[in-house]
């Protein structure tokens, strides 16, 4: 059954625990009082169940039953519909994971319907439940409790974004640490929180603006008014984390260019070493070259050959190798190969 708890309240006390949606609806309408039904993961016949004798929108029933919906509230006559994404930061991966409630409040009703854990609804209830003098405001109390939690819950994880964000930057300068991808995957956490968490200011002040026209109460308005500067302040500091980070990123880029360019530098200086030792042995092969030329060549064993009996020949092809290498040996030293 998707039906978590389910309860009839009179005067900001619960009354009634009904045991199914029917008598749910009786009892509502026999003791005058407000229903708050809270559903997990419902099927669609339960959630139709629900539409039907509340006289919900059919635009309201096809959103609850799809999911994944953005941060929004919709009215359809005296019935507001509103989608929240609280969140939670799983600190072993660095990852924010968002759920998706929806919240259907009519003149006197309440149905939440969770698609994730997140937010403790639970703990909601029990909260208005010690508070009848809130919970007498009837349901625009009940949708005020649940905007404080999800919003309260958005503080651990914007602690767990800031601590993370204060790694990399400690980061950023030490040798050997490339942060350039935890950097990216930490900014679209960001930017998904951004998304779940913007639209509400806006949601906020159309509430606001409908006080009036709703009676909702002044007291309940002052709640509305805290949770909405609650809100700007979780938006202004996700925007400052974005900021950070794609400075850190900017920063990290260009870092990681001047280790690039620094590692060719040395790269280049390497190679140039090595063409000077290159152009060293090149020089002295050609050096001990010329004279094993010489020495090959009358070492070849001929009749005929030039100088081969003459008296000088040998002492010719000695001056010879020698030349040959001291001139190779001034050319090369002139241009700097040795």
């Amino acid at each position: 059954m998707a039906i978590i708890d389910n309860a009839i309240y009179v005067n900001g006390v619960r009354t009634e625990n009904p045991q199914s949606l029917s008598e749910t609806f009786e009892l509502m309408r026999a003791r005058d009082g407000m229903s708050w039904i809270g559903m997990y993961r419902p099927s669609e016949e339960e959630i139709r169940e629900v539409a039907d004798e509340f006289g919900i929108h059919v635009l309201v029933v096809e959103d609850a039953l799809s999911g994944h919906q953005r941060s929004k509230l919709e009215r359809y006559g005296d019935v507001l519909f509103m989608v929240l994404r609280p969140a939670r930061y799983l600190d072993a991966t660095e990852e924010v994971e968002f759920g998706e409630v929806h919240i259907i409040v009519g003149p006197d009703f309440v149905v939440t319907i969770r698609h994730a854990e997140s937010p403790d609804l639970g703990r909601v209830r029990r909260r208005l439940e010690g508070d009848p003098t809130l919970l007498r405001h009837g349901p625009e109390a009940v949708l005020y409790a649940i905007l404080d939690e999800v919003v309260d819950e958005y503080a651990p994880v914007l602690a767990g974004l800031e601590n993370d964000i204060d790694e990399i930057e400690s980061q950023l300068f030490e040798e050997d640490v490339d942060a350039t991808q935890r950097i990216y995957d930490l900014g679209r956490e960001v930017i998904d929180f951004q998304r779940a968490t913007q639209p509400l200011s806006g949601m906020l002040d159309a509430l606001l603006r409908g006080s009036d026209k709703y009676r909702v109460s002044e007291e309940l308005q002052k709640y509305l008014r805290d949770v909405l500067d609650h809100t700007l302040r979780v938006a202004d500091r996700a925007t400052t984390f974005r900021t950070v980070l794609d400075n850190a990123l900017t920063v990290e880029s260009t870092i990681v260019a001047r280790r690039q360019n620094e590692e060719m530098r040395r790269m280049t200086e390497l190679s140039i070493r090595q063409n000077e030792e290159v152009k060293k042995i090149s020089g002295w092969a050609a050096i001990l070259f010329a004279p094993t030329l010489v020495g090959t060549i009358y070492g070849m064993n001929f009749d005929n050959m030039p100088e081969l009996h003459w008296s000088f020949g040998y002492p010719m092809a000695i001056a010879l190798m020698i030349g040959m290498g001291f001139g190779l040996y001034a050319f090369f030293k002139r241009k700097g190969w040795l």
